[in-house]
């Protein structure tokens, strides 16, 4: 957390302790060993930034899946949240048989479980602000250490196994769709309809944590690019001064 805290400042110590360096090396004429010795670590820790900024790379194509993927369950809660208000308001305001009210009761159990449940919006709403790329904000726009530790345990302690405590098609259920496709089949159409909103918010839901989990595990890629441009920006006035040097 210190390396993801301090990124700037640490570029700028190193460039400058890269300078000093360099300062010193200019005693030493054009082509001497030390110049060679120079070159040769601009080379390799060069190298070294760009085969990490290639790994970084990835993990950024990574991250831009969870910023689809939250998108993508955004778009599944406010479906199943519009299916579910249209249900109750059109069927359930009251229910006419017992067949209804069973469908009723079953739309209010599995709003309980997603959108009445705060801990859902809490996640999604989360991940989107506290993405691993967004922790290590470079330069501009870094939220308070504390303020992010607190968002990045809430995301980490959503668990949406627990959103597969109610089924969308039960026994019973099962029983009043069966009923009510011969008595009413715009009622069981819509209640099928609302049960895969639901089904399909479970498994993008699911799906965000899986993309949330796989980001945290490998966050440790940016703090390798952090290091890997310190010592590029270290070795970078060692390159420009034997440049320098051979143009005199």
């Amino acid at each position: 957390m210190f390396i993801a805290d301090n990124q700037f400042p640490l570029l700028i110590l190193f460039f400058i302790a890269g300078c000093i360096g360099t300062g010193f090396l200019f005693r030493k004429p054009a082509g001497h060993r030390a110049w060679k010795l120079a070159d040769l670590v601009w080379v390799v820790l060069g190298g070294i930034g760009a085969f990490v900024a290639v790994m970084a790379g990835l993990y950024k194509t990574d991250s831009s899946q969870l910023d689809r993927q939250i998108d993508i369950a955004y778009a599944a809660t406010a479906a199943f949240d519009r299916d579910a208000a249209r249900f109750r308001l059109r069927f359930c305001e009251p229910a006419f048989d017992s067949d209804i009210a069973t469908l009723c009761d079953k739309v209010e159990f599995l709003s309980a479980s997603t959108a009445s449940n705060a801990d859902l919006p809490l996640f999604i709403a989360v991940t989107d602000q506290v993405a691993p790329l967004a922790g290590l904000g470079f330069l501009f726009g870094k939220r308070p250490r504390d303020d992010m530790g607190k968002m990045v345990d809430q995301a980490n302690a959503f668990d949406p196994d627990q959103f597969l405590v109610f089924t969308s098609r039960d026994a019973a259920t099962e029983g009043a769709i069966d009923t009510l496709r011969r008595k009413v089949p715009t009622i069981a159409g819509d209640y099928l309809i609302l049960a895969r909103a639901y089904d399909d918010l479970i498994g993008q839901v699911a799906k965000l944590k899986a993309e949330w989990e796989y980001l945290q595990a490998n966050a440790h890629i940016l703090i390798l690019q952090v290091i890997a441009l310190c010592l590029v920006s270290f070795a970078a006035p060692f390159r420009l001064g034997k440049s320098i040097v051979e143009l005199k």
